[in-house]
C-alpha cells in the first residue's frame, strides 16, 4: 500500500499543508450538511499515505468539492455508489476560495448561469488578488489563478447564460489569466508570463471587452521589459496610449504614458522620456478624484504614479530624482501592500548605492528583505537586492556595516 502521490501532487500544485486541507474539508462539509465536519489532520495522513484508498460520504464529497474533481482524478477508489457522470466537472456542488470561504457553483445538470453565479467567481478572483498584493509571485498564487480560469471557462461549457453575463465571464477569466502572469513576472519568468497572456487576449476578445484588452497589453510590456526588448516594451506602451480606454479615461492614459517613458529611457532617448513623463503627469492630474475605478486599475495610485517615475529617472541616471520619489512613494503606501513596500524599499537601496550612499543602501537593503513574506515568490524584488550588492561590492568599501550586509545578503539570494 504505497503513497498517494496523485493528492500530494495536486495538494502542492494548491499550496495546501495537511491542516490546510483538513481546514478546507470541514468548511466544505459545513456547507454541505449545515454541520461543521471533523476532518483532522490524521484523517488527510491517511489520505496520502494510503491507508485510505475509497474515500466515502462526507470525506468523499469534501475532497471533490476542494479540488473540484472526483475522487478518482486523486488516485482515490471512487464509492462503489458513484454515480457517474458526462463530464468531470459537473460533479462540483461548490468552490472553495483561496480565503476558505465556501461557495455555490454550477450544480451538476446543466443549468443557465447567473448574476449570483458571476459573482461568486468574481468573489474569489478579489481573494487571490489581495494574496498576490501580500506575497507576490508565489507560485501557488499562479497555480491558482489558473485554476479558477480554468473552472470559470469551464462553467460556460456546463451552462448556458445570457450574452452579458457569458461576456463578463470571459472578462473575469481574462482578468484571473492576468493575474496568473502578473505572479509570473514578479517570480522573473516572463516566458511563463507569456503563456498566460496568450490566453488572456483571446479571452478578453471574447468578452470584447476593451479595458480587459488595455490590461493584457500592460502586462506584455512587461514582459518587454523584462527580457530586456525595450523597443517592443515602447511599441506595446504605444498600443495602450492609444487605445480607446485610455482616449476615454485619463487614469489609463496616465499608465500608457508612464509605461512609454519607462521603455523610452531604457533606450536612452531620455528627452522623449521626459516629455512621456509630463504627459502621465497631466493625465493623472485628470483623473476624476473619489470615482470608483475598475478593480485591477486601482493598483495605480499616486504612490505607484511615483514608483514608475523613480524607475525612469534611474533607468536615466538621475537617481537623487528617483530617491525622492521612492520617498514618496512609500510614505502614501498602504500598509496591507506588503509585497509593493519590501519591492519599492529594494529599489530605494538601490538608487541609495547609485550615490555613494553604501552604508544606508545596506541598511536599507536588510529592511526590504525583512519586510518580505518568506513564502513570496518576488523575484523582482531579489533581483533589485542583487543589483544593489553589486553596485556596493563595485564601490570597494571596507565598511564594517557594508561588509557585513554583503555577506549577509548573500544567505538570503
Amino acid at each position: 500500500m504505497g503513497a498517494n502521490v496523485i493528492l500530494k501532487r495536486r495538494m502542492a500544485e494548491l499550496g495546501l499543508t495537511q491542516d490546510e486541507l483538513a481546514h478546507r474539508m470541514n468548511r466544505a462539509i459545513e456547507a454541505l450538511t449545515g454541520r461543521p465536519g471533523d476532518v483532522s489532520a490524521r484523517t488527510v495522513r491517511n489520505l496520502i499515505n494510503g491507508n485510505t484508498r475509497r474515500p466515502i460520504g462526507r470525506t468523499c464529497a469534501a475532497l471533490e468539492a476542494v479540488f473540484g474533481c472526483p475522487v478518482s482524478e486523486l488516485g482515490f477508489t471512487p464509492p462503489r455508489t458513484a454515480v457517474q457522470v458526462e463530464d468531470p466537472v459537473r460533479r462540483r456542488t461548490f468552490l472553495v476560495t483561496a480565503a476558505g470561504t465556501v461557495v455555490a457553483s454550477p450544480s451538476p445538470r446543466l443549468r443557465r448561469l447567473g448574476q449570483s453565479d458571476a459573482d461568486l467567481f468574481q468573489l474569489e478572483y478579489a481573494g487571490l488578488l489581495q494574496e498576490d498584493q501580500r506575497t507576490g509571485g508565489a507560485r501557488q498564487n499562479e497555480n491558482r489563478a489558473v485554476e479558477l480560469a480554468v473552472r470559470v471557462q469551464a462553467s460556460l461549457t456546463d451552462g448556458g447564460s445570457s450574452d452579458r453575463i457569458r461576456c463578463r465571464l470571459y472578462r473575469l477569466s481574462s482578468d484571473v489569466r492576468c493575474l496568473a502572469a502578473f505572479a509570473a513576472i514578479d517570480a522573473s519568468a516572463p516566458e511563463r508570463a507569456r503563456d498566460h497572456l496568450d490566453k488572456a487576449l483571446a479571452l478578453a476578445g471574447l468578452a470584447r471587452d476593451n479595458t480587459a484588452m488595455f490590461r493584457v497589453w500592460d502586462h506584455l510590456t512587461l514582459t518587454s521589459s523584462q527580457r530586456e526588448n525595450h523597443a517592443e516594451a515602447a511599441a506595446g506602451a504605444d498600443v495602450l496610449k492609444r487605445s480607446s480606454v485610455a482616449r476615454r479615461d485619463p487614469l489609463y492614459a496616465s499608465l500608457a504614458h508612464m509605461r512609454l517613458a519607462n521603455a523610452l529611457a531604457r533606450l536612452g532617448r531620455s528627452a522623449e522620456s521626459k516629455r512621456s513623463m509630463n504627459l502621465a503627469e497631466s493625465a493623472f492630474g485628470q483623473a476624476r478624484e473619489g470615482r470608483q475605478p475598475s478593480e485591477w486599475i486601482t493598483f495605480y495610485s499616486r504612490a505607484e504614479y511615483n514608483a514608475l517615475s523613480s524607475y525612469a529617472w534611474t533607468a536615466m541616471g538621475e537617481h537623487e530624482r528617483a530617491e525622492s520619489c521612492l520617498h514618496r512613494t512609500l510614505a502614501a503606501l498602504p500598509s496591507e501592500l506588503v509585497r509593493d513596500r519590501a519591492l519599492f524599499t529594494a529599489h530605494l537601496s538601490l538608487c541609495q548605492a547609485h550615490q555613494g550612499e553604501v552604508e544606508l543602501a545596506c541598511a536599507t537593503g536588510r529592511q526590504a528583505f525583512e519586510m518580505l513574506p518568506r513564502v513570496s515568490g518576488s523575484l523582482r524584488t531579489a533581483n533589485t537586492l542583487i543589483r544593489t550588492r553589486q553596485v556596493v561590492e563595485a564601490t570597494g568599501t571596507k565598511a564594517p556595516e557594508a561588509v557585513r550586509w554583503i555577506e549577509e545578503s548573500r544567505q538570503w539570494i
